[in-house]
């Protein structure tokens, strides 16, 4: 057996004007404030002399590490991105950002907003655009009937409402 893994499937490019500014400001806290006191902190350690015994300098130098993959990450994720702030010229179908209100078969309603992969996370109800329920949903009109398969099992929707919350929101 061997130890090949393919690539993980690259997630959509796409993010809300505040999926943006989120990440943007990570980026700035980890850069401009975090990594130069952890670097300080990894000087100071490094001063005491002995490295190998020295907890606060292997600990500070794998806090650099993490720190400097995740700032890779952000500004490899952030060259590319395609910031969708206008709603579609159809607002009365599902596309990217919308919150769109579901009914379950027995009648339950749910709330979710579609978003970026990079972003659901922080957004309440969000799912990943790259979601099944998401793909499956894009395209619907109201009254329109969604199946979905499931872990459970395939789960039935019909869309109740569709809205495109302005920009200034979340």
């Amino acid at each position: 057996m061997s130890r090949y893994r393919p690539p993980a499937p690259r997630s959509s490019k796409y993010v809300t004007p505040a999926g943006e500014r989120r990440l943007r400001a990570e980026l700035d806290e980890l850069w401009r404030r975090e990594r130069p006191r952890v670097t300080a902190a990894v000087a100071a350690a490094a001063a005491q002399g002995d490295r190998s015994e020295n907890a606060e300098y292997t600990y500070g130098k794998r806090r650099l590490r993490e720190i400097d993959a995740r700032v890779r990450h952000l500004r490899k994720r952030l060259e590319g991105m395609v910031v969708v702030s206008a709603p579609p010229s159809d607002p009365g179908r599902v596309f990217f950002g919308a919150r769109v209100t579901l009914e379950t078969e027995s009648g339950e309603t749910v709330v979710y907003r579609i978003v970026g992969p990079d972003e659901f996370a922080h957004e309440p109800g969000g799912i990943s655009m790259d979601a099944p329920l998401a793909r499956a949903l894009f395209g619907k009109a109201l009254d329109d009937e969604v199946t979905v398969t499931l872990a459970s099992g395939e789960q039935s929707f019909v869309v109740v409402a569709i809205e495109y919350p302005r920009t200034e929101e979340k």
